[in-house]
């Protein structure tokens, strides 16, 4: 199975998949913190290559609850966020996820399928990531644990910050190769 995976510079969720012997790629304007197969640049040049599955993360800069509170003073970044979020989603991809923050893609463009949290894939921490699925069934939880951590809220303060705070947890990865490969091996 041919895999993209979208705005991500870790390579956390591309390898899952290429342990799990798929032909996956990441893409991302940063290059990738991991050796392996990266696109570096904008995703959307890419979307028409004959892709089977797509998980695009967005950056959440302009988008997210946390920082509603500057949005009145972003609107033109917000509204190309939204742009890009939406030429991701029109992308000639059956099976696609789109993962953010809760926050503006809601209301700007429809509601999410599902929340997950990092302590339903085995890891004691809270992370309510929004997914939006075409394609996919529901992310199932694989390990649920005890500890709601709110570790990325705590994140040190610092210029990387937002690095740290928008990798893939190792079990939601693993969760998406298991789950949303099934039909295809």
């Amino acid at each position: 199975m041919r895999v993209l995976v979208g705005c991500e510079f870790s390579g956390v969720v591309r390898d899952a998949f290429r342990a799990a012997g798929h032909d996956a790629w990441s893409c991302d304007l940063l290059p990738s913190e991991r050796a392996g197969p990266h696109l570096q640049g904008d995703v959307r040049t890419v979307l028409q290559q004959g892709w089977d599955l797509a998980i695009f993360h967005p950056p959440c800069t302009y988008l997210c609850s946390s920082g509603a509170r500057w949005w009145p003073q972003r609107q033109p970044e917000q509204a190309a966020a939204l742009a890009f979020v939406a030429a991701l989603w029109a992308a000639p991809i059956a099976h696609m996820a789109l993962e953010n923050p809760v926050g503006r893609l809601t209301r700007a463009w429809r509601p999410w399928d599902q929340i997950i949290q990092p302590w339903q894939f085995g890891h004691g921490e809270t992370k309510a990531t929004c997914l939006w699925l075409k394609g996919l069934p529901l992310l199932q939880p694989t390990a649920i644990v005890e500890g709601r951590t709110p570790v990325v809220h705590w994140a040190t303060p610092g210029p990387l910050r937002w690095q740290e705070r928008s990798r893939t947890y190792p079990g939601i990865a693993a969760a998406m190769v298991q789950q949303w490969t099934e039909e295809w091996v």
